[in-house]
């Protein structure tokens, strides 16, 4: 009920009057059934964009800690993401990434459209970033087909910094679902998961015109090296700093 108000009462029309968002690509989420979708991630305002724009309830990947922090402002932030259809996942520890793959597995497996940003994190600079693969292992073990997602405009909205809400024009595009069957039976091959995320990456450099950096968004802002925990290149994040 919640994640219907915020669309239809507060804050969806009040951006619909003052962003102006415009949707390409509708017709590309079908129906019903299971779908991965895989976008840029420019700003902390995709995850409003892109359910605003869907026709079906969009579930995202966050991180516990928006789940787990004590007191008034913690409960008041649990129910408010457990109401606008995020679901907690535990990024700590070397099992960050599989407890990540299976929470998005149950969820594909109860029909859900799940959001996913290949990125991780959100880009630093408006570029696109090297995707992990953990989107093209879940594609590749459980068949169901990706959706790319540009946003364009979310970081001129709400830039990175002190919050401030900026009057400025926003498109979401839903791209044609990528058909991933030719690799059926080849889920774990780390060549075959590259593969198919990068042709990911390439939709999303194509289809939102930005320019496309081959090391990941989050090894740069922290200044180490891309690929320095063994599971860095597989967790795949959506609700990310």
């Amino acid at each position: 009920m919640f994640y219907w108000l915020l669309k239809y009462v507060f804050p969806g029309p009040f951006m619909h009057l003052f962003n102006r968002p415009t949707v390409e690509g509708v017709e590309n989420i079908p129906a019903d059934g299971p779908v991965i979708l895989a976008g840029n991630h420019l700003s902390f305002t995709d995850w409003l964009f892109t359910p605003l724009m869907s026709p079906r309830r969009i579930t995202y990947l966050a991180k516990a800690e928006y789940f787990t922090t004590p007191g008034i402002k913690g409960r008041l932030q649990k129910w408010f993401f457990a109401g606008s259809g995020q679901y907690p996942i535990d990024r700590s520890g070397a099992d960050a990434a599989e407890s990540a793959l299976n929470t998005a597995r149950k969820l594909l497996n109860e029909g859900r459209v799940v959001g996913l940003y290949p990125e991780g994190t959100r880009s630093p600079d408006g570029r696109l970033y090297k995707g992990k693969t953990g989107v093209a292992r879940l594609a590749l073990e459980t068949g169901v087909p990706v959706i790319p997602v540009a946003l364009v405009g979310t970081d001129e909205v709400c830039p990175p910094g002190p919050f401030r809400w900026r009057l400025r024009k926003v498109t979401v595009e839903f791209g044609k679902p990528i058909d991933f069957s030719r690799y059926e039976g080849m889920g774990g091959n780390r060549f075959v998961e590259r593969a198919v995320t990068d042709e990911i990456m390439y939709e999303l450099m194509r289809m939102s015109g930005r320019e496309y950096v081959d090391v990941y968004a989050s090894s740069l802002k922290k200044g180490v090296p891309s690929g320095s925990r063994p599971d860095a290149d597989r967790v795949p994040e959506s609700m990310a700093g």
